[in-house]
């Protein structure tokens, strides 16, 4: 019986560490989305803040 419960605690820490690296690879990928918006939006992002703080 406790090589049952050992083998469904196993399989337990297995689901677990999956779950981790798929929330991992999500937040990369949200990182990179981010990363080339800004890549591509950065000057016009930089020339409105530059319109704001001149005129506060």
């Amino acid at each position: 019986m406790s090589l049952f419960t050992a083998l469904i605690a196993s399989i337990r820490r297995d689901e677990e560490g999956q779950g981790l690296a798929e929330y991992a690879l999500i937040l990369a990928l949200i990182a990179i989305v981010a990363i080339i918006a800004l890549i591509f939006l950065g000057t016009q992002v930089s020339t409105i803040l530059s319109k704001v703080g001149a005129s506060v």
